[in-house]
């Protein structure tokens, strides 16, 4: 009976030291170990983090070195700049995005550009989001799509669903999400030939940024009057906004048209061999089911959209995978990125004021004159225009100020919210422009003010911003029996003092029934200096003419080449 029991222990000793052997030959350590730094968004990285533990723990071996994995974490955007500074110190980057790889594709790898990724790990779509308890009041209001959020974010559509719904957005500039939200809305806007909504949705909204994911949602449970605030954010972000605040939870609102997804996609960097290699058994490593079960607990889809239980519809989510937009090219990422930033750069505004004659007549059809007509065109127009805008006024008539000048300045140009005499700008514009009055015996005198005020605003122009000059008139054009500066003089000293590096535009609205005759005037004063001229027929039509001039902001100085 013995020696049976001797042979199998025979055999289990055998079979234990090959077993040893073999173990030891695949997690083979006797070259040391070798490091493998992994940078990754900071919402993935806890989850990479993880599966990094245990596949280090699995004694992953490459030419006899053990690979050890660390998974730091810092913003896509740092990484980026990083990278375009050729100062990147990692092996592999998981950035949440596709779309900040586009931005440095058109880059080479020497230069700072970045390598072709090796496919997507996890996804997650990004959607609009409501406080769950806000969600009911939504219902007959906003239909959840790109189309009716630019409409609710509209500027200059203050009677849309803007009335009902307060849109927070996320800086594309900062944010993946940010990005994806303005390129889904982008697209879809203008494919259903939205563009003005979308200026006048981009220009307001660029006033209500949050810091970042967790910044918005926590804003959606904020009282704003009877308004519902709606944001955009990664569906991955709502989840982990529900885990952290379950009494406060957000509901994801998936848009009609469809959506992009943040995608994930992992980068590999080092020009190590062996590094190479660790970096491809990692990549293999997290396409494994134990790799994508950890992804799908913290709220993030498969690469191909599949989801999880966490993402249930008990827990405010579709696990369906919404429809994909299709993903945008590296030269629309960087026209739409280059459209956010021209829109948001800061105005400078100074507005001429007609108070001539003419400008005490009625308007037919009206119990308006044509002075406060004007006024209120003026008044509608500064409400367009976000706080940190610097304005002031000057009206202009012959012989205004009695030593001979055409012009006299009402308020001048500074920020809105700065006080004078105690009272903020933007207060002081508003009853200037509800209290003046027309000068019964004044001419026009337009072109002397126009070349004091082009003058001054070139002295102090303001790189950081949009340097303007509105014209405000009845288009009578200019009236000086003095002489004065003629129109042929005017249209020569525009030309050329306007400098294209610091460019100071005309824009110019006249309204009254004269307008057409001196509208190739206007055309050409507005033209010299890559502005545009409009004629009013109604003062609510000047939202039209200032998200045009909003417009005109993306193609400076080159609008009519």
């Amino acid at each position: 009976m013995l020696v049976p029991l001797a042979g199998a222990v025979a055999l289990a000793v055998l079979l234990g030291v090959a077993a040893f052997v073999i173990f030891n030959r695949e997690h083979d350590c006797s070259a040391g170990k070798l490091p493998l730094r992994v940078v990754a968004s900071p919402d993935i990285q806890p989850a990479l983090s993880k599966i990094a533990k245990s596949y280090n723990e699995d004694m992953h071996s490459i030419d006899s070195q053990c690979v050890e994995v660390t998974v730091a974490k810092e913003t896509s955007a740092r990484v980026a700049s990083a990278v375009a500074a050729g100062k990147f110190d990692g092996d592999v980057w998981v950035p949440d995005s596709s779309l900040i790889l586009s931005r440095l594709s058109t880059r080479s790898v020497e230069q700072g550009g970045v390598p072709e990724p090796a496919g997507s790990i996890a996804s997650s779509p990004v959607v609009l989001a409501t406080a769950k308890s806000s969600a009911a009041k939504l219902t007959g209001t906003l239909k959840p799509s790109w189309v009716n959020l630019v409409a609710a974010a509209n500027v200059a559509n203050p009677d849309g669903p803007g009335k009902k719904v307060r849109v927070v957005a996320l800086d594309p500039q900062k944010s993946s999400a940010g990005m994806a939200a303005l390129m889904a809305a982008s697209g879809v806007a203008r494919k259903a030939g939205q563009s003005k909504a979308l200026v006048g949705a981009l220009k307001e909204l660029s006033t209500q940024v949050a810091a970042d994911s967790a910044a918005l949602l926590a804003s959606l449970t904020v009282r704003s009057g009877s308004r519902v605030p709606v944001g955009v954010s990664s569906e991955q972000a709502i989840h982990v906004h529900n885990t952290k605040k379950p009494d406060t939870p957000a509901v994801a609102l998936y848009p009609a048209e469809g959506t992009l997804s943040l995608d994930y996609p992992l980068t590999v960097f080092t020009k190590d061999l062996a590094g190479q290699k660790a970096a491809a058994d990692f990549r293999q490593a997290l396409s494994e089911e134990s790799a994508l079960k950890v992804l799908r607990a913290q709220g993030f889809r498969d690469p191909d959209g599949t989801a999880g239980e966490t993402l249930s519809e008990a827990k405010g989510f579709n696990p369906a995978a919404p429809k994909a937009l299709p993903a945008p090219d590296p030269k629309t990422v960087a026209s739409v990125s280059q459209t956010w930033t021209r829109l948001n750069l800061g105005t400078r505004l100074l507005t001429l004021l007609d108070v001539s004659g003419t400008m005490a007549l009625p308007v037919p059809g009206t119990n308006l004159t044509r002075m406060q007509a004007i006024s209120k065109i003026a008044t509608e127009g500064l409400t367009l225009f976000p706080a940190d805008s610097e304005m002031g006024v000057w009206m202009f008539s012959t012989h205004l100020d009695g030593h001979g000048k055409d012009w006299k300045e009402i308020v001048s140009v500074g920020p809105l919210t700065e006080r004078i005499d105690g009272v903020l700008r933007k207060e002081v514009l508003a009853k200037e422009l509800s209290t003046v009055q027309a000068k019964p015996t004044g001419d026009t005198g337009l072109n002397d003010t126009l070349k004091a005020a082009y003058t001054e605003m070139t002295k102090t122009y303001a790189r950081d911003r949009i340097n303007t000059i509105l014209i405000l008139t009845d288009g009578a054009g200019n009236d000086d029996p003095d002489g004065g500066v003629s129109d042929t003089e005017i249209l020569r000293f525009l030309k050329e003092n306007y400098n294209p590096e610091r460019p100071v535009s005309i824009l110019l609205i006249a309204f009254g029934p004269e307008a057409e005759t001196g509208k190739r005037q206007m055309d050409a004063l507005a033209r010299a200096t890559g502005g545009e001229a409009y004629i009013a027929k109604d003062p609510m039509q000047v939202r039209d003419f200032f998200l045009q001039g909003f417009e005109r902001r993306l193609c400076s100085p080159n609008c009519d080449s």
